[in-house]
């Protein structure tokens, strides 16, 4: 079981509402501060850690590293997500998981449509200091793939995590769900495409929309059961 005994699902949801009102508030923080100086002074600082000190426009490390970052930054693109959560809910639907299906489908679709409203609402620019590692297309914040990463990665592996039985299963699925999020996200910064704190909020709006629809799928299959029984 995911919930033992002294962990039952009541505690995990009023947990789970702590944790989205906190986020909510950084993530909302964040948003006011991308406009000032400090917040641009921090920025810049993080993003200069990932570069040649005596050329800003060569990443570091070897020319290969570059490569693999590029590749790792391909998996929170919109092919690579939309064929993972395209291939989940297929297996969900032939499973007979419908419901489960049709969830995952409106938390992924949801949460690209709330990512697109924040960056069009919040119109953030790129980072200008150095060169873009690959091609980008819409606002900075926040990132579009750290956002979606954290959803849908964090989504399948929680919902892999409550189908499996053993406790360090369920900690290596989501150690995994964590690890490539934030692999996603570090990548960005590195191809100099985003602000770190674009990353941050990313990584902030994908955990919450992601808990926030857990709850809500979980509060109906519980309302569900009460009506049936």
């Amino acid at each position: 079981m995911l919930f033992s005994k002294r962990n039952p699902p009541e505690y995990v949801t009023e947990i789970a509402v702590v944790i989205i009102s906190i986020g909510l508030f950084v993530f909302i923080w964040l948003a006011a501060q991308v406009s000032g100086e400090d917040m641009r002074a921090f920025d810049e600082r993080i993003l200069l850690m990932f570069r040649n000190p005596s050329d800003v426009g060569d990443p570091l490390g070897p020319a290969w590293l570059e490569v693999v970052v590029r590749d790792i930054s391909a998996i929170g693109g919109l092919l690579s997500l939309g064929l993972i959560s395209l291939a989940a809910c297929g297996y969900l639907w032939l499973k007979g998981k419908h419901q489960l299906a049709i969830f995952v489908v409106v938390s992924v679709c949801g949460g690209a449509l709330v990512n697109t409203l924040l960056k069009g609402l919040i119109g953030r620019a790129r980072p200008d200091i150095v060169p873009h590692g690959t091609s980008t297309a819409l606002s900075s914040f926040p990132s579009g793939h750290a956002m979606m990463s954290a959803v849908v990665f964090l989504t399948l592996g929680a919902l892999l995590a409550l189908s499996a039985d053993e406790r360090r299963v369920k900690i290596y699925i989501l150690s995994w769900s964590v690890l490539l999020t934030v692999l996603v996200g570090v990548s960005r910064v590195y191809l100099g495409v985003h602000w770190p704190t674009d990353i941050i909020a990313g990584w902030i709006a994908g955990a919450l929309w992601a808990t926030l629809c857990l709850l809500v799928n979980r509060r109906i299959v519980l309302t569900s059961k009460f009506l049936d029984s």
